[in-house]
């Protein structure tokens, strides 16, 4: 058997837990890969349930409704690793796993095509009237008129964010022949035709469309106030899919009202219920050419398989063989198996004098290190040693009281 086919604890004795009915394609990866304890979930458990449920997992895999504080993390002494099962990693208390040494890992690519297009789609709807002429006739009023209705040729989609998801939706646009300005905080270079703006008044006071791209940091929390939406073209039409704290609902709701906001688009809201079923309340709810979604954003069954196959592949890399790569809380490395020895993972605090600290120990009790690495990040060091098979339990202990360290694991 290769150092690729084992690890130094038996695949039957790995648990792995699955929340919030994860792609099965995450489900039959791990178990393709001869791991036979894993458990999938439909729903999000609460803090005290997960608490207890996460006891004597190594691997949790999670979607955007779970959230992992460091309560949570305190009672998880197995674990190894978290998979977000989505695009963002708020829900995880990131600081606590770097204290832990619990790995953290996304899809950040996995549904942009998905959202792009409801992006897309929803602009025709909206600029269309579609929502209230469709309603209308639920109702049985029959109401054919072209007034107030419009083509997306010829418009300016102004898009605030140009990540992944921002320039698919610039892709599209633009083969819609819509014209495309952006605005990023970083320099980003234009795909297509797009053009960068200096500054959020001049792309709300010039778009037709306005989509939102960004996440959720203490800088995108109202990022569309009552004063951004006072500079905004009349007439025009917001799509959030993005976050939910990052639009002021009430002021949205009153420029709907007031019709300076022509339509809005809106999948995320600064609360969601736990699950479907649940009661939910918006202040945007019967408002004229207005479209709710449930956070659907990426949820195609596309996307939900791309996702489970991304991140299960990040986790099973970090489990069996170390790969961190992806990781928002341990430095990201990634390195070949090297035969004849034995591979050890050593995550400590980043402070001055580990490395060397590590060496004088390995040295001092003349244990030879084949091949090392060391990838730090603002808070932590991560360090892949491959040392002599015959001394390597000798070595996990001498590394256990290396001050500083956070966790030690033999990884084969």
């Amino acid at each position: 058997m290769s150092n690729l086919d084992r690890t130094s604890y038996p695949k039957d004795k790995i648990k792995v837990l699955f929340l919030e009915n994860i792609s099965e394609k995450a489900v039959q990866y791990f178990k393709q890969q001869g791991y036979t304890d894993v458990k999938k979930i439909a729903g999000a458990l609460s803090e005290e349930e997960l608490i207890k449920a996460i006891k004597d997992v190594h691997i949790l895999g999670i979607r955007s409704k779970t959230f992992i504080s460091k309560r949570v993390l305190d009672s998880a002494k197995k674990l190894q690793a978290i998979g977000c099962f989505c695009i963002g990693t708020n829900q995880v208390d990131i600081k606590a796993c770097k204290q832990k040494g619990v790995a953290v890992f996304n899809a950040p690519y996995s549904n942009t095509r998905s959202v792009a297009e409801l992006v897309i789609g929803s602009s025709i709807m909206l600029i269309r009237k579609i929502v209230d002429k469709n309603k209308a006739a639920h109702e049985g009023i029959w109401n054919k008129e072209a007034k107030g209705s419009f083509e997306l040729r010829g418009k300016t989609i102004g898009l605030i964010g140009y990540g992944n998801i921002g320039m698919q939706t610039s892709i599209m646009a633009e083969a819609m022949g819509m014209k495309v300005k952006f605005y990023d905080v970083e320099t980003k270079l234009p795909l297509g035709n797009a053009v960068s703006v200096k500054s959020i008044k001049e792309l709300v006071s010039g778009s037709d469309i306005i989509s939102l791209h960004v996440p959720e940091t203490s800088q995108t929390k109202n990022l569309i106030n009552k004063e951004v939406i006072k500079q905004i073209k009349p007439g025009a039409i917001l799509i959030n899919y993005a976050r939910g704290e990052v639009v002021d609902l009430d002021a949205l709701a009153a420029a709907i009202k007031s019709k300076h906001i022509g339509g809005a688009a809106i999948d995320v809201y600064p609360w969601e219920p736990e699950k479907n079923g649940d009661k939910f309340e918006t202040p945007l709810q019967g408002l004229s050419n207005v479209i709710l979604t449930p956070h659907i954003g990426g949820s195609t069954e596309e996307a939900q398989e791309n996702i489970g196959e991304d991140v299960s592949v990040k986790l099973y890399q970090y489990l069996e063989r170390g790969v961190s790569n992806g990781s928002h809380s341990i430095p990201p490395i990634s390195l070949p198996p090297v035969d004849g020895a034995h591979r050890i993972l050593h995550i400590h605090n980043n402070v001055p004098g580990v490395l060397s600290a590590i060496n004088t120990v390995m040295s001092k009790n003349k244990i030879n290190i084949v091949g090392q690495y060391l990838k730090t990040n603002d808070e932590i060091g991560y360090v892949v040693l491959d040392v002599d098979s015959k001394l390597s339990k000798q070595a996990i202990e001498l590394l256990k009281g290396v001050k500083e360290t956070i966790r030690v694991r033999l990884l084969y």
